[in-house]
C-alpha cells in the first residue's frame, strides 16, 4: 500500500512538473504550444540518447514515459538499437518500429472519438 502511494507521487511529481515546465513557457513567452512539443520531444531524444532518461523513466514510471518527453526518449532508443542492428536504414526505422504501437493506438482512438464528438470553430 505504501510502495504504491509512494508511486503515484513520484508519477504525480515527475509528469507535473514537466507540464508545469510547458505552462511556464506557454505563460511566460511567445512560442507557440507546437514548439514546444517539439522541444520536449527532443529534449526527451537527447536524454534517451546519451542514457538518462532511462534512469527517471525507472525512478518515475509512468510519470516519465506518458508525456511527450518518453516519445521523444523511445524514438532515440529504437533508432539506436536499430543502427546497432541494422545500420543507417535501421537508424532511420528503428524509432519508428519502436514506437508504432504506440502511434496506432492513438490514430485507432483518435478515430473513435472522431466518430462521436463533433469540432466547433471557437469563438473569439
Amino acid at each position: 500500500m505504501v510502495e504504491s502511494l509512494l508511486m503515484y507521487l513520484k508519477v504525480l511529481l515527475v509528469g507535473g512538473t514537466i507540464c508545469m515546465i510547458g505552462e511556464i513557457i506557454i505563460i511566460t513567452t511567445k512560442i507557440t504550444s507546437a514548439r514546444i512539443l517539439v522541444l520536449f520531444l527532443m529534449i526527451g531524444a537527447v536524454l534517451g540518447g546519451f542514457g538518462a532518461y532511462s534512469y527517471i523513466a525507472e525512478w518515475a514510471g509512468a510519470g516519465a514515459t506518458l508525456p511527450i518527453t518518453g516519445f521523444g526518449s523511445a524514438l532515440a532508443a529504437g533508432a539506436i538499437t536499430g543502427a546497432k542492428t541494422n545500420g543507417l536504414f535501421g537508424a532511420l526505422s528503428g524509432g519508428l518500429i519502436a514506437t508504432s504501437a504506440g502511434i496506432a493506438v492513438s490514430i485507432g482512438l483518435s478515430y473513435l472519438v472522431a466518430l462521436f464528438v463533433s469540432s466547433k470553430t471557437k469563438k473569439n
